[in-house]
C-alpha cells in the first residue's frame, strides 16, 4: 500500500519573490540556513535553499517510505493580493503545481489555490484546476484576509464544493489581530493553531456541514485545539440559543465527521484523536519542507497493520481517489 502525505507544500522561487516584493519583507538569513522574510518582527514566511530542488525533495520522500504527496502552497498562500492580481497569481501558481504534478505524476498530486476574495473566480479556478490541470481537492486558508469561512458570501462556494464532493485542506493562516503577538514567533507557534480551531468551531456553529455534508474537511495540524475542546463547544450548544442557530446536533458529531491530519506530532495529541474520531478520520501529514519528518510519529501508536495503514496512506488515497 501506498504512504500517502496529505500536508506537503510547493515551495516557489517565483511566488515567494513576488510575496516579498508585495509586502515589502526583509530576507533575514539564519545561522542555520533558512532565510527567514520578516516584516515588523514577524515572520511571514521561510525557505531553505535545497527545498527548491526537486530531484532532493523525492530523494527525501524515497529515504522516508512516502510514495505520494499531496502539495498545496503554505501560509499566507495567494490571499495578500487583490482584485484581478490575486486571480493572477493564483492562476501562475496552480499552473507551477500542475506542471509539477506531470513530470513526478507517481509521486505528487495537486490541492489547487482559490481567489477567494472573488467567490466567482474561485468558481471558474475549480473548474479549471480540477477539470483542466486535474488537481485532487482545494486548499482553503483559515481566513481570508479577516474574513471567517462561514460569511454568507461563501455560501456558494460551499455548495459547489458540496457538490462536486471536492476534498477541502484547510491551512491555518495567522489570526487577524496578531498585534500581541510580536515575539517568539508566536504568530507561526501558537496563532496557526488558534485560527485552525477558531475557523472549524466557526464551521461548525455556522451549520456548514450540516447543510452540506457530502465533501471531506481535512483539517491541519490534528484540528487545532478543537478536539480537546468538544465537551465545551458541546456545552455551548446545550446552553445558549446562538450556539443552536444553524444546527441541530452537538457540535461534536459534526467534529467527527471531519478528518485530521498527523502533525499535531506528539504521542498524547494522535491519541486523543484517535479515541475522538478513529482511525479511518486520520491521515499522514508532515508538513515537508517545513518540518523535517517521517513516518515515526505514526509508527510509535503501535496500531494494528490495517490501522496504520489506513492513518499513513489508505485513508487519502480514498479521499483523494489516488
Amino acid at each position: 500500500m501506498r504512504r500517502v502525505d496529505i500536508h506537503a507544500h510547493i515551495v516557489d522561487p517565483v511566488y515567494t519573490q513576488e510575496l516579498c516584493d508585495l509586502l515589502d519583507l526583509e530576507a533575514e538569513p539564519t545561522a542555520e540556513g533558512q532565510i527567514l522574510y520578516r516584516r515588523d518582527g514577524v515572520t511571514v514566511a521561510w525557505t531553505r535553499e535545497n527545498w527548491f530542488d526537486i530531484p532532493l525533495r523525492i530523494s527525501e520522500m524515497d529515504r522516508k517510505g512516502i510514495d505520494v504527496r499531496a502539495l498545496s502552497l503554505s501560509t499566507p498562500n495567494v490571499y495578500h493580493w487583490s482584485g484581478a492580481a490575486q486571480i493572477d497569481v493564483t492562476r501562475r501558481i496552480n499552473d507551477t503545481l500542475a506542471a509539477l504534478c506531470r513530470t513526478y505524476p507517481d509521486r505528487y498530486v495537486g490541492l489547487a489555490s482559490l481567489p477567494l476574495d472573488d467567490v466567482d473566480a474561485s468558481l471558474a479556478e475549480i473548474d479549471r484546476a480540477v477539470g483542466e490541470l486535474g488537481m485532487k481537492g482545494v486548499i482553503i486558508g483559515s481566513n481570508i484576509n479577516g474574513i471567517a469561512l462561514n460569511d454568507a458570501r461563501y455560501e456558494r462556494l460551499w455548495q459547489r464544493i458540496d457538490a462536486l464532493r471536492l476534498p477541502v485542506f484547510e491551512h491555518p493562516m495567522f489570526p487577524k489581530d496578531i498585534s500581541d503577538l510580536r515575539e517568539f514567533e508566536l504568530p507561526l507557534r501558537v496563532g496557526l493553531i488558534f485560527d485552525t480551531t477558531l475557523v472549524a468551531t466557526r464551521l461548525i456553529y455556522g451549520g456548514i456541514f450540516e447543510r452540506y455534508p457530502n465533501f471531506p474537511y481535512i483539517m491541519a495540524h490534528t484540528g487545532g485545539a478543537l478536539l480537546m475542546l468538544l465537551e465545551r463547544l458541546d456545552n455551548g450548544y446545550r446552553l445558549f440559543p446562538d450556539c443552536r442557530k444553524y444546527i441541530s446536533q452537538l457540535p461534536s458529531v459534526y467534529a467527527k465527521r471531519l478528518y485530521y491530519d498527523t502533525t499535531a506530532f506528539g504521542k498524547a495529541a494522535l491519541t486523543l484523536a484517535l479515541e475522538t474520531v478513529g482511525t479511518d478520520h486520520l491521515l499522514l501529514g508532515t508538513d515537508d519542507p517545513y518540518i523535517d519528518s517521517d513516518l515515526t510519529h505514526v509508527e510509535r501508536l503501535n496500531l494494528e497493520p490495517a490501522a496504520r495503514d489506513a492513518i499513513l496512506g489508505g485513508n487519502a488515497a480514498r479521499l483523494l481517489r489516488i
